[in-house]
Order: C-alpha cells, then structure tokens, then sequence
C-alpha cells in the first residue's frame, strides 16, 4: 500500500525543477553586471566574479537534508501559474498567496483531487515574492553604499551585502525568463497532450543544462541582445509579474522543439536563438532592477502610516497580520 501511495504522489507532482544549469545563471548575472550605465550601481562590477560564481547558490538551499531550508525556498523558484487562474489580482504578500492557495484546495479537494493534489504553495510556486524580497533588502543595502559615500566611510561592507542580495535576485530572474519555471509543464507534460509532446521529466535539464554547455554560452554572446536600460516605471511588482508572464509565453515553443528532436543538434539554430533571447531577457530584467534598486535608495524610505502592522491600518489583513505592500 505504503508503494502504491508514493507512486500515485509521483504521477500528480512533477520532478522538482531545479533553475537553469550554472553556465546561464552565471552568464544572465555576468552579462547584466557588465551592461550596468555609468550612472547606475557600478560598484557591483568589483565582486561581478563573485557573483557569477555564485549564481547557483539558492539552489544548494534546497537540499532534502535540510528540511527548513529546502521547505522555505524550493518554491521560490517556479511560478506555476496554471495552478492560480483563480486568483485575480494576485495577492501582493507572500502569505495571503499561500492563504490563498489553501483556501481554494479546501474547496475543490473533494470535486477534483488531482488538481487539488497540486493546489499548494510548492506546486505553485512564489518565485515574484523571493524576487521582490530580494530587490528591496537591495535598496536598503545600496542605502547604507550610499550613506557610507557621503561620509567618506568604508563602503566594502555594505557593497559586499549589495553583491549578495544580487546574487538572490538574479538567481530567481534568471530563473524567471527559462519558460519552464513558469508553467506546470516543467518536467514534461501533463494533463491533456494533443499534440504528443513529451512526457519525460529530463526535459528541463536537456533544455536548460545539457544544450546551454554544449552551445557554449557566453556573457559575450547575449550582451549585444540585451538591449539599452529601460527606466523601469511604475509598479515593480506588476513589472516581475509581467515578465514572468511573457517568459511563460514561450513554454509550449520549447516543447515544440524538444519534439522534432532540437536539443541533439547543439547548433541548432532555433533552440540557440531561445536560449539567447531568454538569457538575454533574464540579464536585461535584472540590469534594469539592479539599476532601478540603485535609483530607489537615493530617496528617503517612504513613510507608512499607520503602520503595516497597525490593526488600524485601512489594508490591515487579519489572515496575515500585516498590510501588504
């Protein structure tokens, strides 16, 4: 029974889907590095091998053998969004998402229990909030790079936490723009198959790992496709969300190619030309954060009041005892 019960767990939740292989995470975090302007955080050009050595590290928190860890961040990279049409807008805090998906999974649990099965925070992902909270701990750092300039102060410390968080948000940017990240459909097709697209969970890794080392990608192939700084206006995380979509966009196009048998020509041309424009869009999103976090920590921190945490508050949420943000 104990083995009829893990292998029905196995047909309903897909492989974990780890991010793309460390070449693309250390090429999208070398290449945003180098396409910083002169007038954005040119500071992180002195640790850029730190952090393109580095660009793999949140998924060594991911260990089965660290149970905390792996729990907390393994859903920070995917954002399985045929799992939440539900949920319109979408929560702009972590854990009224996770609410979110509870609530929905209490209702459908009895009338469909295969997607109830999967209607939960690791099988959705939250790779936007992992992103955003990245993105702001960097505007507080970038905060004290700043304070630190103006007083003629040491600033190898707080540029050293700026390269660090960095490292967290280009990693789960870089994440963001492989389409696999961004669909159930990560580790081979599920549900209705059409048109006969495949099945077999390796092809995530023979996509993101296996072509992108045997193409040979380098920061220097895609730097001339990342295009000029966009000032990014507006919302950022309406920004994350609108580039997680356009990334998820192309999700069935990398299965049409993995059908008429793309990935065993490592120059194939189309298979090269997704792998450089979605490495050179994840490397120009995180150029134009790292700039935008740069500009944002020139202003004084916007005043809250009440406070988030007042139960006064207008946006006060009883579920997570905050306002979101």
């Amino acid at each position: 029974m104990r083995r009829f019960a893990l292998a029905a767990a196995l047909t309903l939740c897909p492989a974990a889907a780890h991010a793309w292989g460390g070449t693309a995470h250390a090429v999208i975090d070398r290449a945003a590095i180098q396409a910083i302007p002169d007038g954005g955080p040119v500071f992180l050009r002195r640790y850029v091998d730190y952090i393109a050595a580095s660009a793999s590290l949140p998924d060594s928190w991911r260990g089965d053998a660290e149970g905390f860890s792996k729990i907390e961040e393994d859903p920070n990279h995917g954002w399985f969004r045929e799992q939440f049409t539900f949920l319109k807008p979408i929560p702009r805090s972590r854990y009224a998402f996770v609410i979110a998906l509870y609530k929905h999974y209490e209702t459908i649990k009895d009338s469909d229990p295969a997607t109830a099965a999967r209607t939960n925070v690791r099988w959705t992902g939250t790779l936007p909030y992992a992103a955003m909270e990245a993105y702001q701990r960097l505007i507080v750092c970038m905060r004290y790079v700043r304070k630190a300039q103006a007083s003629g102060g040491d600033t190898s410390v707080p540029e050293q936490h700026c390269a660090f968080q960095a490292i967290r948000l280009g990693h789960y940017i870089g994440d963001g723009s492989q389409p696999l990240h961004d669909s159930v459909n990560s580790d081979g097709w599920l549900g209705a198959n059409p048109n006969n697209y495949t099945r077999d969970r390796t092809i995530h890794s023979r996509f993101e790992s296996s072509f992108v080392d045997g193409m040979g990608l380098t920061a220097a192939d895609i730097a001339p496709r990342i295009g000029a700084p966009e000032h990014q206006q507006g919302d950022m995380f309406d920004a994350v969300l609108g580039f997680l979509d356009r990334s998820g966009d192309r999700m069935e196009y990398v299965y049409q190619l993995e059908k008429r048998d793309g990935f065993s020509n490592f120059a194939d041309k189309d298979v090269r030309g997704l792998v450089y424009e979605r490495t050179a869009a994840g490397a120009a999103m995180l150029r134009d954060m790292l700039c935008r976090a740069w500009a944002e920590s020139a202003l004084p921190p916007a005043k809250v009041t009440p406070s988030p945490l007042d139960f006064t508050n207008p946006r006060f949420d009883p579920e997570t005892g905050s306002a979101p943000a």
